[in-house]
């Protein structure tokens, strides 16, 4: 138990040095990971339909 004690205290000094973003960065990070996500979710759409279209046409007849 003792060492689980200590784990936490030496937890919350190394928290307290980390540096965070402020509201505005964290904002504007999030916005950037859902814009890159959106646009490979589309982008692997699009060639998921082009590939099907592909194989329904020319292998699958």
């Amino acid at each position: 138990m003792e060492k689980l004690i200590t784990f936490l205290k030496e937890v919350k000094i190394e928290l307290a040095k980390v540096s965070w973003p402020n509201r505005k960065q964290t904002v504007q990070y999030t916005l950037v990971v859902i814009g890159i996500s959106l646009f490979i979710a589309f982008y692997l759409g699009a060639l998921d339909a082009v590939f099907g279209y592909i194989l329904q046409k020319f292998l699958l007849r």
